[in-house]
């Protein structure tokens, strides 16, 4: 069994396999067994794959199953004791991952973690997708150290420091094996988009501890799977954003968040329409809340398990108990570390 197994999961994605996974090779083949799972490619991901053979090895999957369920299918046919998840659009460095073996070494109640991430394109910049570290609110709208929204800060050394967060990005996502097979892994059916919030939180609600170890740091291109501007991202983010909602929410919680969620949730919808004249996004959301109401009851026995067997409660599942859309839209609050302190 490997100490470390490094799992890439490539889906036509060639030109970044070819750009960045050489710095993975050099910077992590002495710690870590590397695998690129390939999730049913139709480029020629597989025979750029065979010239970085033997330092590389490839798991291949029979189709598209998605983030979740591919790496569920890949990591089935690994053994180690930490995976580390790892998007094909990122840049490691050197040592990279020293610290987060470490730190994982040393806290044994921590299930996982994650470097700080920056931009590919601009290094002194957080990078969107996982900053230093993400939370969600107390309804559900995910933020980071680093990145509220679309405003993404400069990483001027403000986060350096290690911290306890509620989510560790799918990104770069350090996990012990033994707390992934745990809870059952990424939740398959969300075939991408929160679905590592929604496995944290699951963790988190066991008593596991979930960190950010800025001490590693790695660049990240972001969106190359699913542009921003792609309706279906917005389609995935609102149905499996209500659907997490649902499984990890304490039960005196649920029903007033999921109301409020329906009016802001349409809300959001007739805005993007209304001030941005963008249809696709406008019907993506209504999909969305269409398509959580149907596949609910899939999800009833997921939320009996959780809620039974859940050992803390709900002020120390580490959410954070703000409101994070009156901070940013009303009081103007754009950075992380003004939503805990006064102007």
């Amino acid at each position: 069994m490997d100490k470390i197994a490094l799992v890439i999961l490539n889906w036509n994605g060639r030109k970044m396999l070819e750009r960045y996974l050489p710095s993975v090779i050099e910077y992590s083949r002495q710690e870590a067994a590397v695998y690129v799972a390939d999730n049913g490619s139709t480029d020629d991901s597989i025979s750029l794959l065979e010239a970085f053979s033997p330092d590389v090895k490839t798991i291949l999957l029979s189709k598209n199953y998605g983030f979740a369920e591919g790496y569920n299918q890949a990591l089935r046919q690994v053994e180690a004791e930490y995976y580390v998840l790892l998007n094909s659009d990122v840049e490691v460095t050197a040592h990279w991952l020293d610290p987060l073996v470490d730190y994982m070494e040393e806290h044994n109640d921590v299930a996982a973690c994650q470097p700080k991430l920056l931009a590919v394109h601009d290094k002194g910049r957080f990078e969107y997708a996982g900053a230093a570290g993400g939370f969600i609110d107390r309804y559900g709208y995910p933020f980071c150290r680093g990145r509220i929204f679309d405003v993404v800060e400069t990483d001027s050394g403000q986060y350096d420091t290690s911290a306890d967060i509620l989510w560790a990005t799918g990104a770069c996502l350090m996990i012990r094996s033994q707390d992934y097979w745990a809870v059952g892994g990424l939740d398959g059916r969300f075939f991408a988009h929160n679905e590592e919030i929604d496995l944290c939180w699951r963790l988190r609600l066991l008593g596991r501890r979930v960190a950010c170890v800025p001490a590693s740091e790695v660049y990240h291109v972001g969106g190359g799977t699913l542009p921003k501007e792609n309706p279906m991202k917005t389609f995935y983010n609102f149905r499996n954003n209500l659907t997490m909602l649902y499984k990890n929410l304490p039960a005196d919680e649920l029903p007033k968040v999921m109301i409020l969620r329906w009016f802001l949730d349409y809300l959001a919808a007739w805005q993007t329409l209304i001030l941005n004249r963008n249809w696709k996004d406008f019907l993506a959301i209504y999909r969305a809340r269409r398509a959580f109401r149907r596949w609910l009851p899939q999800f009833r026995e997921d939320r009996q398990r959780i809620q039974g067997s859940r050992v803390v409660d709900a002020c120390h599942d580490g959410r954070s108990h703000i409101f994070l859309l009156y901070h940013y839209y009303i009081r103007g609050r754009k950075y992380y570390f003004e939503l805990y302190h006064s102007h």
